[in-house]
């Protein structure tokens, strides 16, 4: 069983920054491509900002610029850097990785965090 840990989300005023940290933890041998997704109310979920496992990345165009997605394989986390918030980013955000427990690749999700960004 794997389990992802988040943490960093809040409330910032726009123009600001925060650092969402995922975690993960369990029986883990290894992790293909870790990403972030976002889901504000009355909108379907949107991928972020995506990794794979040697560090090609890939941002959704409303982020492109401001946020930076990063990864310490040592610690099985994945990071956003998000800069230069604005009150469109407000959103539930969800990380996933696609790992391999031993038995089979599958994609596992966190809980999520509330980001909000005040005007």
């Amino acid at each position: 069983q794997v389990q992802l840990v988040e943490s960093g989300g809040g409330l910032v005023q726009g123009g600001g920054s925060l650092r969402l940290s995922c975690a993960a933890s369990g029986s883990i041998f290894s992790i293909a491509d870790m990403g972030w997704y976002r889901q504000a109310p009355g909108k379907q979920r949107e991928l972020v900002a995506r990794i794979t496992s040697v560090g090609s990345t890939n941002y959704v165009d409303s982020v492109k610029g401001r946020f930076t997605i990063s990864r310490d394989n040592a610690k099985n986390t994945v990071y956003l850097q998000m800069n230069s918030l604005k009150p469109e980013d407000t959103a539930v955000y969800y990380c996933s990785m696609t790992a391999y427990s031993g038995e089979y690749w599958r994609a596992y999700w966190g809980q999520g965090t509330q980001v909000t960004v005040s005007s």
